[in-house]
């Protein structure tokens, strides 16, 4: 297994409790494609990796089944889902729709956003943009999770913010596959993540959603070149191909008036689709609607 530290048969883990701290690399892993679909493992596989017992292993393990990223199968331990074309397109529509909707109501109501908080997001969009110029998979998995989550506080809702985060895991652990077959990536990925924190810190937050549309667009273009898939029929391009990328910083703020209103055919928040399961933290209890209790694992 080639999980983060197998080299030396041990990952370096520093940070919260053991429980975790395994969590995190194991989900690492599998968003930079590392650990790839099908692959199989036990408790005691992982406990004998991380270097601890069986109880945070399992621990561990169960969080991530819970999450859907893991499959829980009965005296086999736990195996990594593949997602197909079709689940992609689910986890992108949901995202790209949830944002969109989001960021346009962002001026119709109080917006105690910390403005300090760009510094950081001005950071990680440096990092995410020369791993991405550089072709560094592995480098930009990680940062590009983080700009998002960064630069998902603007919306100031944690419940959106943390689904957003993790369709955003599911995504990558069907893209980074792909990607990581080509040849080069040099130039490849999306790389205008600064001009994302310009439009942030103009306050202007139609342009963002311009920007974050085109991010987007961006990706799932990029994903059904790579895959030789077609783009027809899929709704939500129409809504993202109606919003061009901006040049200059639009007269509307973020904290100002009400956003502009969406064409009436503009595909809306309400087409969001139902998730399989509810992710675990601030959605309360993990579960899978209409099959019961949460996944559990030996």
């Amino acid at each position: 297994m080639n999980a983060a530290g197998a080299g030396s048969g041990r990952a370096l883990i520093r940070r919260n409790s053991l429980r975790e701290q395994i969590s995190d690399a194991l989900r690492d892993e599998m968003m930079a494609g590392r650990l790839p679909a099908g692959r199989n493992f036990t408790v005691k596989e992982i406990a004998e990796i991380y270097g601890v017992s069986a109880t945070p292993a399992r621990e561990a393990l169960v969080d991530l089944a819970a999450q859907g990223l893991l499959v829980s199968e009965p005296h086999r331990g736990f195996t990594v889902p593949e997602f197909t074309w079709a689940d992609y397109l689910e986890i992108f529509e949901a995202r790209a729709l949830l944002t969109d909707n989001a960021l346009r109501h962002l001026g119709r109501r109080e917006h105690p956003y910390d403005w300090s908080r760009t510094v950081s997001l001005r950071r990680r969009a440096v990092a995410a943009t020369r791993a991405a110029r550089a072709g560094h998979l592995d480098v930009l998995v990680g940062c590009d999770l983080r700009f998002w989550q960064e630069a998902a506080a603007i919306l100031c809702n944690e419940r959106i913010s943390d689904y957003l985060g993790w369709l955003r895991v599911q995504s990558w652990m069907f893209a980074a596959p792909h990607l990581r077959a080509a040849d080069d990536l040099a130039g490849v990925c999306w790389d205008r993540h600064g001009e994302l924190v310009d439009r942030i810190e103009a306050r202007d937050h139609d342009g963002a959603r311009r920007m974050v549309a085109h991010y987007n667009l961006f990706t799932i273009e990029l994903l059904a070149g790579l895959l030789g898939h077609s783009l027809e029929g899929f709704a939500v391009l129409r809504l993202l191909r109606g919003t061009d990328p901006p040049d200059t910083p639009s007269a509307s703020p973020v904290d100002g008036p009400a956003a502009v209103q969406p064409p009436h055919d503009a595909v809306g928040l309400g087409r969001v689709p139902l998730p399989r399961f509810v992710p675990p933290g601030r959605f309360t209890r993990s579960f899978r609607p209409g099959r019961g209790e949460p996944a559990t694992g030996r």
